[in-house]
Order: structure tokens, then sequence, then C-alpha cells
């Protein structure tokens, strides 16, 4: 099931809400697909990265755990407060907002982890993310996201029945999860997450939109920016289903 994320000027409710964003580390504990970043951050021997998008701060953290100098950035205020309130939260500098509201920086690496990439649906929002990551990344810097295959339709198998979960939260009671599939139009996918509180009866619900663009497409947008595109791998975590890209500004 897709993981529910934000990168845009507005972020959806999973990551915008207060009650939803303190939820998000127990709906989400195994966060295995972070390590093969990790390596590769490692393998780019990246001491300063921007992690774009980082909403509730698991991987900032882990690579501030790992010695790296980290800005880790999101436009949802609540999954932030829930990062910065973690143990080694303050190794991190933090920003509330957008990659078009940067400011200066040179690092080594960004990365966008999960559906971050995905989940910026507006072409146009796309291309001033892209901007925004150029410049914040030093000549010979690296972009690292991945984005999925639309070859495996995965939204196909986003439904009530395939998604449906009961996760007992310590303070909260038992939450009940599900998606449902809203709509499908070209490379635009619509879903609809639910939240149903055991213990007051509050239901919540979030709509995001994901883009599912060709392999082709995305090269052709990165190098529309500037970026060269080093390397496009299959994602570890879902063999066939997700391509990773590595891509550079070019420079020293």
């Amino acid at each position: 099931m897709p993981r529910p994320s934000s990168v845009g000027r507005m972020a959806d409710e999973e990551y915008g809400h207060p009650r939803l964003a303190a939820l998000y580390d127990r709906l989400y504990p195994d966060r295995g697909d972070l390590v093969p970043y990790l390596g590769i951050v490692r393998e780019l021997d990246a001491r300063r990265v921007l992690d774009l998008g980082c909403g509730t701060g698991t991987f900032a953290l882990l690579l501030a755990g790992s010695g790296i100098e980290v800005t880790a950035a999101d436009p949802a205020q609540a999954s932030l407060d829930v990062a910065m309130a973690k143990p080694g939260g303050e190794r991190v500098r933090w920003i509330c907002g957008d990659a078009a509201a940067l400011p200066p920086m040179q690092v080594d690496a960004v990365t966008m982890t999960a559906n971050v990439a995905p989940a910026i649906a507006d072409p146009r929002d796309w291309q001033t993310a892209l901007r925004g990551v150029y410049g914040a990344l030093r000549p010979g810097g690296s972009l690292v996201f991945e984005i999925r295959n639309p070859a495996m339709r995965a939204w196909e198998r986003w439904n009530r029945d395939a998604s449906y979960s009961v996760t007992e939260v310590p303070g909260t009671g038992r939450v009940e999860t599900w998606v449902d599939l809203l709509d499908v139009r070209g490379p635009l996918v619509t879903i609809r997450w639910t939240y149903a509180f055991a213990a007051d009866g509050d239901v919540l619900t979030s709509t995001s939109v994901l883009r599912f663009p060709e392999r082709e497409e995305v090269e052709a947008e990165l190098a529309d920016e500037g970026f060269a595109v080093e390397e496009v791998r299959d994602a570890p975590d879902r063999p066939g289903r997700e391509f990773v890209f590595l891509a550079r500004r070019p420079g020293a």
C-alpha cells in the first residue's frame, strides 16, 4: 500500500493534521525502505544532505545518527513538531516549507524518499521542485528519489479489502485504517485514506493525488532542468515496481 507523503505547497491531512501526524510512526513502523537510501548517501560520500519531504523525520534522524549534517524540510508543521520532539531532533536543521522556499544552501545530496516525488502531482510544481533542488545542490551534488513504475498499475490493489488494518496505539486506542481508489486519469491517481478512532468514534479522511509518469518522461524532465541522469536503479525493497533515480548537478 502507498505510504502517505507530502512535499508540495499544501500538505495532505495525513501529515498536516496534528492527530494523524502523531500516529504516523505507529501506523507505519517498518521503514526498511529507508536503508537503501542511507547506503546511497554513503556511496555518494555525502556529508551535507537535504531530506526534502521529511515528514516525521525518520530518515533525517537516521542520517544525523550517521554523522551527516542534515537539513530536513516539509510543508507540514504538525509532522515537523513530531520530528523535532524525537531523540536526536536537535541535531537536524528543520525547515517548514517546500522546495520553492529553501534558504541558500550548498548540499552534497538531496533525498526524496517513499512517495515524496510522486506526491508532487502537478508538473508545474514538479518543475519548481527540481529547480529548488538544483539551487540547493553544490555543483557535482546528487538528487536521489524514487518513482513508481506505472506499468505495474499498483493502484489496482489499493482498496479497502487489501489495505484494511487495525492498530492499537498507546494512549489513543484502536485505530482502523484503509485506502480507497477514487480516480485514475492519465498518470494521476487519486486515493483517499480513512482513519477511524474507536475511542471517540472520530473518523478522519485525507485525499492524495499521486503521479505515475513514465521513466523516460522523468529523465526528460530532469534534463530540462539541467540535471545529468547518472543511473536509474530498481528499488531493492520493491523490485520491478519502482525506479530509483540518481541525478547530478553538473560541475566540480
